[in-house]
This record gives structure tokens, C-alpha cells and sequence, in this order.
């Protein structure tokens, strides 16, 4: 019991002593306005990987449902 209750005390101790750090200043560029403010937007494909995304999925569905009809014939 005294293990527990000194790893513990030294765990919320030590987490005291953990700080993070602030995240970069972002470059300013005409995408926001030439500010260092958010960015703006950017040209991320996302259409592509969407489409991928859901092909799988739909595939792996179809699977079990072939898998599990497979099993259980019904008829």
C-alpha cells in the first residue's frame, strides 16, 4: 500500500513539472492575407482519398455479409 501511494505521489509530482511548449508562429503568406494569422484553407485532395475510404469500407462490408451468409444459409 505504501508503494502504491509514493508512486502515485511522485507521478502527480512529476506531472507538475511538464510543460508544453506554445506551437509555431504560422508563416504569413497570401492565403491569410500576409498576417501571421490562421491559414487559410490550402489545397489538400480530399476527394480522392475520400472516395478510397469509402470504396474500402464498402468492400469489407460486403465481405462479412458474404462471410456471414456463408455460415447461416437460409432457405
Amino acid at each position: 500500500m505504501k508503494k502504491i501511494l509514493t508512486l502515485t505521489a511522485i507521478l502527480m509530482i512529476g506531472g507538475l513539472s511538464l510543460l508544453a511548449q506554445a506551437p509555431p508562429v504560422p508563416p504569413s503568406s497570401a492565403n491569410n492575407g500576409g498576417t501571421n494569422g490562421p491559414v487559410g484553407g490550402g489545397g489538400a485532395p480530399i476527394g480522392s482519398g475520400l472516395v478510397l475510404l469509402i470504396t474500402l469500407a464498402a468492400g469489407y462490408g460486403g465481405k462479412k455479409v458474404y462471410d456471414f451468409n456463408k455460415q447461416n444459409p437460409t432457405g
